[in-house]
């Protein structure tokens, strides 16, 4: 597996994980304000990732954790915690709309409950290493 660079500057702290792709309307939504999303943007904890109908976009978080985005998609990262050498954290998302998914990282490895999707109707706990969920 690639390792992901995660940026250094000023924001590196808040940084969870990278933008790997990004096709067509992608936009990520940080402190009310909503940015545009080209490959290599960095992802924080508390952002919303946003797709529009023609917009496809594909996550790698710090844990190796890897999320797929369809179109018409909007996904919150609400909690995002990991540390490197014990792999133990948390990550929380919630899926709002659209198509995701998932082949979780070692945060899911190390603790099958770290890592959870919520939708309008569910809460799914990741307990295997790939998934998908589809929220209309």
């Amino acid at each position: 597996r690639q390792r992901v660079a995660i940026p250094h500057g000023r924001r590196a702290e808040a940084a969870v994980g990278l933008l790997k792709t990004s096709h067509g309307d992608v936009s990520i939504e940080r402190g009310g304000k909503r940015l545009p999303a080209p490959v290599g943007t960095a992802v924080e904890a508390s952002d919303i990732v946003r797709t529009g109908k023609d917009g496809t976009a594909g996550i790698t978080f710090a844990d190796q954790s890897r999320l797929s985005l369809g179109p018409g998609s909007e996904l919150s990262i609400d909690a995002f915690r990991f540390d490197r050498t014990t792999h133990e954290g948390r990550f929380d998302s919630t899926l709002r709309r659209g198509t995701l998914s998932a082949i979780s990282g070692k945060l899911a490895h190390q603790s099958p409950k770290a890592m959870t999707v919520r939708t309008r109707s569910t809460i799914l706990a990741v307990r295997g290493t790939e998934f998908v969920v589809s929220v209309r």
